[in-house]
């Protein structure tokens, strides 16, 4: 069994084993290097052993090949000779518990939230709003709190939008912030939008932060994948966002847990860049002090990317364990970087980390991990150990029995449309939902449909956590992201 005390990564030079105390491993990361240098095989690494130690993990999975977590290794070649240099890893080619989501629901269960969860400041970023037009919908939003109309998928908000162009007293004091200009930009940035299938993102079932840090029956942490291949080139700005909001939902939610042997989740950020690059300057500031404090709620933040100069420098700062891959620089911008990269490790006199940087082979890194103290420990160079899955994608139908056999099959595959906004709206008109939105008079009740699922008893505890949620939800339509850091309600 391997120690699941320790975040063990691979091996210096000598083949002594480099590793972090796992106490430690809410203290964040980084895992960065040149396309092609192994980092990939590095987050498959770190993933098995956050799983082994009972952690659970949430990644991105955007090449389409760390879904081979899910499927036991078949070490060949250069990968069976660094396993025999690494007697200590005690290797067992096995396969890990991988649930596998999609938004769009093909190739993993349905990935959803609402639009009520997600509130106006991170769908004006999803947007890109002005700032009056971001001013635009938070009126509306306050609107929608005040009349008790649920906001859950984008239907819901055109409808909410059209209403208030037609009624602007219901804006009240707000009424010189819905212009008639805001409220069309608005209206296309949401056509937009539904044109890049985001629509698939907003709806219910929405997504349950303890269905992703439920354990399994075998205490290993259970390993949560959305496939991105797809959404980050052609809505990289909904993948950001997404994980944003995760995070957002994270902090909210989850209570303080001080200092503890283990994390209680790790989330890996692939693609890191995206969650910063055209933020706006507001959100950007609360992400990084959601990262700063998030830490004391048992959550390890991972981010992947090709060069630490991705990150701003306040969340750089903030990461304990930093596995940097070989780069390469061939103008004088890249060696500039590169020599930055190099002076944020504590220098090793055994190696120039500069010159190493630009030699790393593929599987190697430098790495700088935390002392029993927490403070840095000295750069090493190793050779990352190879994961116990397969290094390499599952087939179709790998991939088709592994979605068959989840724990959550039936949760969340079936959307359900239940009456909110749009439905009230087209009621007060006199008019019937279109025929894509069923009729909420044909369509079961969320808690039936989960009491289906769930059983008796859990669905009436779900009808009543629904019940308290309807009484809390002006409290949480208007808070924003994080907004309790500034003084907003918190959930409650």
């Amino acid at each position: 069994m391997p120690d699941s005390s320790q975040l063990v990564i691979g091996a210096d030079l000598a083949g002594q084993q480099i590793a972090q105390a796992m106490r430690l491993a809410n203290r964040h990361g980084l895992v960065a290097g040149a396309t092609g240098t192994g980092k990939t095989v590095t987050l498959q690494r770190l993933t098995e052993a956050f799983s082994d130690a009972g952690v659970a993990v949430f990644a991105a999975d955007i090449k389409g090949d760390l879904c081979g977590l899910g499927a036991a290794g078949n070490p060949q070649g250069k990968v069976a000779e660094r396993i025999a240099g690494m007697p200590w890893l005690n290797y067992k080619a096995q396969a890990y518990p991988v649930t596998l989501w999609d938004i769009h629901g093909e190739s993993g269960h349905p990935l959803r939230t609402t639009l009520s969860e997600m509130g106006p400041l991170l769908i004006g970023s999803l947007l890109e709003l002005t700032d009056s037009q971001q001013s635009a919908l938070y009126a509306a939003f306050k609107v929608a709190d005040r009349e008790g109309l649920l906001l859950l998928d984008l239907k819901d908000l055109k409808a909410l939008l059209n209403h208030l162009k037609e009624n602007p007293q219901l804006l009240g004091e707000d009424a010189a912030l819905m212009t008639t200009g805001s409220s069309q930009a608005l209206l296309r940035r949401l056509a937009i939008l539904e044109q890049q299938g985001a629509e698939a993102l907003f709806g219910e079932p929405a997504l349950q932060l303890e269905d992703i840090l439920q354990p399994t029956a075998d205490g290993r942490g259970r390993i949560h994948l959305l496939d991105a291949s797809r959404l980050v080139h052609e809505a990289p700005k909904v993948y950001a966002t997404f994980l944003l909001w995760l995070l957002a939902e994270l902090f909210e939610q989850l209570p303080e847990r001080g200092d503890a042997d283990k994390p209680l989740l790790a989330l890996f950020f692939d693609e890191a860049h995206l969650l910063f690059g055209d933020t706006p300057k507001a959100l950007q500031e609360r992400l990084e002090q959601v990262v700063r404090l998030i830490r004391s709620k048992g959550v390890g933040v991972y981010f992947v990317t090709q060069s630490p100069a991705d990150l701003p420098d306040d969340v750089l700062a903030q990461l304990g364990l930093r596995i940097q891959h070989g780069l390469r620089a061939f103008t004088a911008k890249e060696q500039k970087s590169l020599r930055a990269v190099a002076d944020g490790f504590r220098p090793n006199p055994a190696f120039d980390s500069l010159s190493v940087l630009t030699e790393l082979g593929i599987g190697e890194a430098l790495v700088g991990t935390l002392t029993e103290k927490g403070t840095p420990e000295m750069v090493q160079r190793v050779l990352v150990a190879p994961p116990q899955s397969r290094i390499g994608p599952l087939t179709d139908t790998e991939r088709t029995m592994l979605i068959a056999g989840s724990p959550f099959k039936g949760r969340y595959d079936k959307p359900i449309d239940r009456e909110s906004a749009y439905e009230i709206l087209m009621g007060r008109k006199g008019l019937a939902p279109e025929a894509e939105a069923p009729a909420a008079s044909q369509e079961p009740s969320l808690a039936d449909r989960a009491g289906e699922f769930l059983g008796t008893a859990a669905g009436q505890a779900l009808k009543s956590a629904m019940r308290q949620a309807a009484n809390n939800l002006g409290k949480q339509l208007v808070r924003g992201l994080m907004g309790s850091l500034l003084g907003g309600s918190k959930r409650r």
